[in-house]
């Protein structure tokens, strides 16, 4: 069961930094500042998924 979190763990981690890569490019051309705070807010909910995960694969590992 751990293996499945630790999975799931590492793709939203992959994906924190997929969307923290595209804010920064979209800041660096001087794009959309309505599409950067999109990017944040989509970040911030993806390390938060991230974070759960990884409590979740810890917690079923100690068991």
């Amino acid at each position: 069961m751990s293996t499945v979190f630790n999975i799931f763990a590492i793709v939203a981690m992959v994906a924190v930094v997929i969307v923290l890569l595209r804010g920064l490019w979209n800041m660096m051309k001087g794009g959309d500042a309505n599409t950067s705070n999109k990017l944040m807010q989509a970040r911030v909910f993806l390390q938060f998924v991230a974070l759960c995960l990884v409590l979740l694969a810890v917690y079923f590992t100690r068991k």
